[in-house]
């Protein structure tokens, strides 16, 4: 019998799922989705005790309910060969990940703010981009000048770092203007065929968050 596919259990959203989708679909596994929209279902995932600390994002893979986003996405990666030859590269991807969704997480949080606020965070976003994280993966790109970021394959850090450039580029296109060498990476990683097609029209890889997506996630998440 072919094992099921994973199901994701979220609102129809990028949110901390998002992550999830990309390492999926990089991966190559096909997955299925359970869209939270109302408390009601939310509820029901924690009253029949689905939900190890009573939260979302929530994976159904192998038998298994994962919860926590930082390790669904070491399950993942660790399954389908994403997370280095051995500790020290895995550890070094584990730090470079961490890094990439400190700013990511700036980018999650942003459709929550209030609107005057939102344009204020949009240049801190880019400072912090510019100033701390971006020049790290310049100079790693630069110092071993290898197409991927650890161990000369791709990783779960090659992907997180794809997906937060591109939803920084969404907001501020030229974000990359200083530095040539990950501008490269983003159209090599982006070609990689798996993250191709994730990035066509028709894939499961969610639009930049709307007012749909921000009053979805206060129905099912706010009391």
């Amino acid at each position: 019998m072919m094992a099921s596919k994973p199901k994701l259990h979220y609102p129809n959203g990028r949110g901390r799922m998002e992550s999830v989708r990309w390492v999926l679909a990089a991966a190559g596994v096909e997955f299925d989705e359970d869209f939270l929209e109302t408390k009601e279902q939310l509820q029901k995932l924690q009253d029949g005790n689905h939900l190890l600390f009573q939260q979302v994002p929530m994976v159904e893979i192998d038998g298994m309910k994962l919860v926590q986003t930082r390790s669904i996405l070491h399950y993942i990666a660790d399954k389908h060969h994403l997370f280095g030859k051995d500790l020290k590269e895995r550890t070094l991807i584990d730090m470079y990940v961490e890094g990439t969704l400190d700013l990511l997480e700036l980018i999650i949080m942003h459709p929550f703010l209030k609107p005057d606020d939102q344009q204020k965070e949009v240049v801190i976003m880019a400072q912090k981009a510019i100033i701390r994280y971006f020049p790290v993966f310049e100079k790693v790109l630069r110092g071993h000048g290898q197409r991927f970021l650890v161990g000369n394959q791709l990783s779960l850090a090659d992907i997180i770092l794809l997906q937060t450039i591109l939803a920084l580029e969404e907001k501020i296109p030229n974000i990359l203007s200083a530095f040539p060498h990950l501008q490269e990476f983003t159209v090599k990683i982006s070609n990689i065929p798996t993250i191709k097609k994730f990035l066509e029209p028709g894939s499961k890889k969610k639009p930049p968050p709307d007012d749909i997506y921000v009053r979805t996630v206060y129905n099912v998440f706010m009391p």
